[in-house]
C-alpha cells in the first residue's frame, strides 16, 4: 500500500477514535487564518439602520448563459425568468494546513436588470444557489427584479463551483438504501466509513476547507468584486447561517438579507435532528390533507397507505437500474417530494406506483443524491462534507440506537430515518474549531419562517431571529421547505423591505 493512502487511513482510524470522546456541539467550523479575514474593530451594539441601496459595477467576465441554465433545470424550468448570464470567481481555498493559499472557482449567475447586487445563497445539499436564483426570478415580485440584479451562488463544494465529489456510488446508495427500522448498524457504518475514507483520500488538505465558515468568506470576495460596500442577500435554509456568519466576521458590510428559513442555533445537534422528524411528521400530515382535499390517488390516509407500503418493500424490495426501492430508499424519497411543496400531486402518484410494483417514479425523487448529473457531483456530497464539517459532534453508535428506539415510537414514519443520519459524521475527521465573533450589531434582517418545513423548522428558524440583533419575523402558514416563491404574502414583505427598506410589523403571518 502507497505510504500516503496507509497515511490517510491512519487519519480516518484516529479521527474515529476522536470522535468517541468529542462533546455534543452545534458550534460551525471556524478555523481563521485565512487572507482577506478582518480584524474586528469595536463596533456598537443593537439594531442599526437599514443600509441605502448602492449600484453594483462587477469586475466579473460575464457571459451569456440562458440555454444551459434551463436545460440543468430541466422540465421543471421556469416559463418567465429573464435571460441569464454566468461567471466564476476564485476565491482562496484556505486549509487550516496551508492557511491563506490555494484556489478554488466559484460559480456564480446573474438575472436581473436592478442597479444594486442580491445574492443568493442555498443549502448544500440541494439545488445549487444559480439556479435557485433563477427560479426566483421568475417568482418574485417585478420591482425586486428591477431594483436588484439576483446573483446566484454555487457556495464551494457545490454545483458548478469546485466541487466535491469524493463518496464512492456505491456508499452512496448504500446509505440511502439502509432500512431505518434495521436492528443492526453495521452495513450503514460500513458505507459511511467507505464514504468518510475515500473523501479523504481523494481531496486531502482540501477536505477541512469546505464548510460555512469560508464559504462566509467567499461571499466577502464577491461582495469585493461587485463592487458594493455592503452584501446585500438572501439566504435559503443552511444558507442563512452562512449569511450569520458573514455578519459577525463583516458586521460593517451587512446590507439588507432575507432568510427563507433558518437552522435553529440554540439546540445541539440531536436536537436538530429531532425537530426535523418532529416537523417532517406534521408536514407529511398536511401532505395526506392535501391528499385528500384534491382526491389524489392515496385516498383519506396517505399515512396508512406510506406505512403499508414501507412494510411490503421490506419484505420485498424493487430493483432498479440505480437505485433499488427499499425502505429507505422509500422514506428518503418523500422527505425530498415533502420539502419542494410543488411535488406533493406526483409525490402522491409515484407512491401509488410504487404500491403497484413500478418504483422509477418514486425512487426519482432520491435519484439526485446518489447520482452525478450535469454539474458533475450528486447531493449527497457536499451535504456530507459540508454538515461534518459544520460541527464537532460525533455520535457514538450504542446512543444513536437508543434514539433509534425512542423516536420509532415519538415518530413513527421519520424518527428512525432522522435518528440514524446522526451516525454520518462518526468517523469523519473532526475539525478543530475556534470561537465565532459574537454578532453584537446589525441593521434587520428579515427572516421568513415555514408553518411545515421538514428542513427547518418553524421554531427554530424564529428562535435564530431571535438570536440576532434585529430579526423580524413574517410566518407563512404553509408547508415545504422555504416560503419565497409560494407565499405572494411572504413575497410582497420581502419586497417592500428589500427595495424600499421597510420591515413589516414582528409576527407578521401569512396564510397558507
Amino acid at each position: 500500500m502507497p505510504r500516503r493512502r496507509r497515511a490517510a487511513l491512519l487519519l480516518v482510524a484516529l479521527s474515529a477514535l476522536t470522535a468517541c470522546s468529542a462533546g455534543p456541539s452545534n458550534r460551525p467550523v471556524i478555523a481563521v487564518h485565512g487572507e482577506g479575514d478582518q480584524t474586528r474593530a469595536a463596533t456598537p451594539t443593537g439594531p442599526r439602520e437599514v443600509p441605502p441601496l448602492e449600484s453594483y459595477r462587477s469586475t466579473l467576465a460575464w457571459s451569456p448563459c440562458t440555454e444551459q441554465t434551463r436545460a440543468r433545470m430541466g422540465p421543471s424550468a421556469p416559463a418567465g425568468g429573464g435571460e441569464y448570464e454566468c461567471a466564476r470567481l476564485t476565491v482562496t481555498l484556505d486549509a487550516p494546513s496551508r492557511p491563506g493559499r490555494g484556489n478554488l472557482g466559484m460559480a456564480l449567475l446573474r438575472v436581473g436588470t436592478g442597479a444594486s447586487a442580491l445574492a443568493v445563497v442555498g443549502d448544500p445539499d440541494g439545488e445549487p444557489g444559480t439556479l435557485k436564483a433563477a427560479r426566483l426570478a421568475a417568482a418574485l415580485p417585478p420591482a425586486v427584479l428591477s431594483t436588484f440584479t439576483l446573483i446566484g451562488v454555487d457556495r464551494r463544494g457545490t454545483g458548478r463551483s469546485d466541487g466535491v465529489q469524493c463518496v464512492p456510488e456505491g456508499a452512496r446508495v448504500d446509505v440511502v438504501e439502509s432500512d431505518p427500522a434495521s436492528p443492526s448498524h453495521d452495513e450503514l457504518l460500513e458505507a459511511i466509513g467507505r464514504a468518510s475514507q475515500e473523501c479523504v483520500l481523494d481531496l486531502e488538505n482540501r477536505l477541512p476547507a469546505v464548510d460555512s465558515w469560508r464559504t462566509a468568506a467567499d461571499l466577502e470576495r464577491l461582495r469585493d468584486a461587485l463592487g458594493t460596500p455592503h452584501l446585500n442577500a438572501i439566504g435559503i435554509g443552511d444558507g442563512s447561517r452562512v449569511l450569520t456568519l458573514y455578519a459577525s466576521r463583516y458586521p460593517d458590510r451587512v446590507g439588507r438579507m432575507v432568510f427563507d428559513g433558518a437552522p435553529d442555533p440554540t439546540v445541539d445537534v440531536p436536537g436538530v435532528a429531532e425537530a426535523r422528524a418532529v416537523a417532517a411528521e406534521a408536514t407529511f400530515t398536511e401532505f395526506g390533507e392535501d391528499c385528500a382535499i384534491r382526491s389524489c390517488p392515496l385516498g383519506a390516509d396517505a399515512a396508512k397507505r406510506f406505512t403499508a407500503l414501507l412494510s411490503a418493500l421490506r419484505t420485498k424490495p424493487l430493483r432498479g437500474a440505480d437505485l433499488d426501492l427499499t425502505p429507505g430508499t422509500a422514506t428518503t424519497a418523500v422527505l425530498v417530494g415533502l420539502a419542494d411543496r410543488a411535488r406533493w400531486p406526483a409525490l402522491a402518484e409515484a407512491i401509488a406506483a410504487a404500491e403497484g410494483g413500478d418504483a422509477a417514479p418514486l425512487t426519482g425523487f432520491a435519484l439526485p443524491l446518489v447520482l452525478d448529473d450535469e454539474d458533475g457531483l450528486a447531493l449527497f456530497d457536499p451535504g456530507f462534507v459540508i454538515g461534518c464539517n459544520d460541527t464537532t459532534t460525533r455520535i457514538p453508535p450504542e446512543s444513536v440506537a437508543g434514539l433509534v428506539e425512542s423516536w420509532r415510537d415519538k415518530y413513527p414514519l421519520f424518527g428512525a430515518w432522522h435518528a440514524r443520519r446522526l451516525l454520518l459524521c462518526g468517523p469523519f475527521p473532526v475539525p478543530q474549531p475556534e470561537p465565532v465573533p459574537a454578532l453584537t450589531s446589525a441593521p434587520p434582517v428579515l427572516v421568513v419562517t415555514t408553518a411545515n418545513d421538514p428542513v427547518t423548522p418553524q421554531g427554530g428558524s424564529e428562535r435564530a431571529a431571535q438570536a440576532l440583533p434585529a430579526g423580524v419575523v413574517v410566518g407563512w402558514q404553509g408547508s415545504g421547505h422555504g416560503a419565497l416563491g409560494r407565499s405572494s404574502c411572504a413575497a410582497q414583505a420581502v419586497e417592500e423591505f428589500l427595495v424600499n427598506g421597510r420591515a413589516p410589523a414582528g409576527g407578521t403571518v401569512c396564510p397558507p
